[in-house]
Order: structure tokens, then sequence, then C-alpha cells
């Protein structure tokens, strides 16, 4: 079934999904105040647009967190896949860096937040050392992955043809790794966004996550839920341009 096909069954999943949402509330299986019906958080999302919260209207603070999400995970790919590469192009660097990289990928990227508040307090360096932490993991495995991958009959072509490093990499090693590079950055791109959320959560002065703490002060439940909703709606957005990326990616250059 080609994708246009199956839009439909998106559709009504979603108004299944709310369908029921107002339903439980609508019968009084859930209070109202602990799980607002969804006409009243689409109503608190559409105030929100239109009159400041917390400082900001909705969309302001969205772009914050897009603004801080955008640097963080940028720096985790420009950083992370050029270390992947050459953990699959050089073994004696891939076994320099294995253990330092292995215990650091398994803490937890909100375990750095008091460290982020502690260093940089609410500017923007803190929200975007916590979306570094959670977004580099998934560049480097998969930017290795994809190294080890390449043919090493071309690498030894082009070694014999005069290349050196730099151009091999270039032109061989990153290209052969690329479908897996783009694939690990969908990875990266969500553990971001969810990084960015928790450090907004405790660190920044404005943001998604900020308006969820504002919505519990306020004893809100809408506003919290608002905040959700625009957090997994950007979210899903994201992913859907890194999937076209990789879709596009993987049709020029075949799987990894």
């Amino acid at each position: 079934m080609s994708r246009m096909s199956l839009i439909p069954y998106s559709l009504a999943g979603l108004v299944l999904f709310f369908g029921l949402w107002q339903g439980v509330v609508s019968v009084g299986l859930v209070s109202a105040f602990v799980l607002p019906p969804p006409l009243d958080v689409i109503e608190r999302i559409w105030t929100m647009m239109n009159r400041p919260f917390a400082g900001f209207l909705l969309h302001e603070h969205l772009a914050s967190s897009f603004m801080r999400f955008f640097y963080g995970f940028a720096l985790a790919a420009t950083i992370g896949i050029p270390v992947g590469l050459m953990m699959g192009r050089f073994r004696l660097f891939e076994e320099i860096i294995t253990p330092l990289f292995e215990g650091y990928r398994y803490v937890a990227p909100l375990a750095w937040v008091p460290f982020a508040a502690l260093w940089f307090g609410t500017g923007i360096g803190g929200p975007i050392m916590v979306i570094f932490t959670g977004a580099f993991a998934p560049c480097v495995i998969n930017a290795y992955r994809g190294a080890r991958l390449v043919d090493r009959h071309l690498i030894e072509a082009a070694q014999t043809h005069g290349a050196g490093e730099f151009r091999i990499a270039r032109e061989v090693l990153l290209p052969g790794a690329l479908p897996s590079i783009v694939a690990g950055l969908r990875i990266s791109a969500g553990l971001g966004w969810q990084s960015l959320i928790g450090a907004e959560l405790i660190v920044v002065s404005s943001g998604i996550g900020y308006v969820m703490v504002q919505g519990q002060s306020n004893l809100s439940p809408s506003i919290v839920m608002s905040a959700m909703i625009v957090i997994g709606f950007t979210g899903l957005v994201i992913d859907y341009v890194l999937r076209f990326a990789e879709a596009r990616v993987r049709a020029k250059w075949g799987g990894a």
C-alpha cells in the first residue's frame, strides 16, 4: 500500500484517540481537572498563542525551545559523526575512545541537568549541554556502524591511487556510511528533543518545558496538557523531516 493510501487510517486513529479521551472525561471516569477534555486543551492552546503566558506567547516559547534544540543537535552531529567515522576507520582510535564512550553513554541525559544548572545557570548553555549529551551517542554509534560496513576494497583502491586519509573520509567513508548516519540522526533528534524538555523543566526561564512547570505551579492541567501536545507535535514534525531525508539518502546511496 502507498503512503497516501494509509493517511485515512492515521486520521482514523487520531479521531479514535481523541474520541476516547473525550468519552472518558464526559462519562466521569476521570475528573476534568485531572484530565481536561480535548476541546478545553485546544482552546487553551489558542489562548496562549494570542495571550502571553509566563512572559511569552506559546509560539515564542516553542521558538526558544527549538533554537536550543537546534544548537545542541547540530553540535552533537558535528562532533559525533567524525568521531564515529574515525572509530570505524582506525582500530587504535576505537580502542582509546570506546571505554570512555561506553561509560558516558549509559549516563542518562537528565543526570547532567544539575551540572548544567551549576555551570550555566538559566542561560542557553545549560540546555544545549543536556541536548548534546542525549543526541551525541546515536550520532557516534551509527557513524561507526556505517564506517564499518564500507567495503574495505574501496578504501584500498583509493589508497592505491594515492588518496590521503582526508580524501578517503570525504569520498569513500562518508558516502558509504551516509545511510546509517542519517538513520542515526533521526534517533539522535528524538533523544535530543526529549532531553531538551527535561532540561527546560529545571534550568530555563522560557520554552515549552518551562510552560509545563508554570502550568503545574498554577494548578492548570490544561496548560500542562497543551504543552505536552505541542511537544509531541513538534517532535513528530522533526521526525517526519528526518524520515524524508533518510528515504532520499537511501534512494540515492542504497541501504547501509
